[in-house]
Parts: C-alpha cells; structure tokens; sequence
C-alpha cells in the first residue's frame, strides 16, 4: 500500500477490523518511512453495477455521489456522519442485493428519499428539490404539504 503522505511503498498494518456488516475491513496503517497513519477500506467488488441515466448513459454506481448527496441535503442538520454512512451502506447494500448488473438512476434516487423522508423532512425536502427538479413554489409546497399530513 502506497503512504498518501509521502509516497513510498512499505507500510504496516496496526489494526484491522470487520465493519458494515462484516463486509468492509477497515485497516489502520503506518508508513515505515514518515511514521504517519493513515485508514484504509477494503471492499467486495464482484460485478462493477451500472447506472442508467435519464439520458440512457451508464456510468458505474458511484457511492461517493450519494454520500455527496446526502451530506449536502443534511447539511446543517443534526445528522452524524456515521448515520450517513448507515444510510448510504443501507442504499448500496439494496441495490447490490438486486443481482442486476445495472439499476436506473431513478431507483437509486428514490432510495435516498423514502430513507431521509424517514429520517428528516429537512434533508428530506432539500433532496427532494434537487432531485425532483421542483420548477416553482407551488410544487414545493405541495412536497411539504405531503410530508406534513
């Protein structure tokens, strides 16, 4: 493993340990050369799933995009980054579990909303602009006034 601080190859394993189910090792590292630690995250990756845009583009499912997404529509909230973390783990372990080797952009997004619906109606309605596009007012206020009911 390559030290991110200063480059050189040899690093050393201090700890290990099985989180997100057992599904990720999380390993705390030393370069043998500057002495830093640093973390790293090792995960299955069996068939790479790919997203089917609005457009009928395929990109590969990227989880930094919807960690990025959802940390944007809780900002300011009284949400730790480890329930974000659940709460994409959640989303990914979902769309993984489908089989498939592709899933439509769509289905992911509405993952993320029923999830921060349960969890925020902040975050919830933040995401839900972006992602629904709302055009004007009204179409806000009839989001909320789903939620509220």
């Amino acid at each position: 493993m390559k030290c991110p601080f200063c480059g050189y190859y040899d690093t050393g394993v201090i700890e290990s340990r099985h989180i997100e189910n057992e599904l990720v090792v999380r390993r705390r590292r030393i370069c043998k050369k500057c002495n830093k630690r640093f973390t790293t995250y090792e995960r299955i990756d069996l068939i790479p799933l790919m997203v089917i845009k609005k457009d009928g583009r395929r990109e590969p499912f990227s989880r930094e995009k919807i960690t990025n997404g959802i940390i944007k529509a809780c900002e300011k909230r009284p949400i730790s980054i480890e329930t974000i973390n659940n709460l994409v783990n959640n989303i990914e372990e979902t769309t993984k579990s489908e089989g498939a080797n592709e899933i439509k952009s769509n289905l992911i997004g509405e993952l993320v909303i029923s999830r921060l619906r349960n969890l925020d109606e902040v975050a919830y309605v933040r995401f839900a602009s972006v992602y629904r596009q709302f055009k004007d007012l009204s179409s806000f206020v009839k989001e909320i006034r789903k939620i509220s009911k």
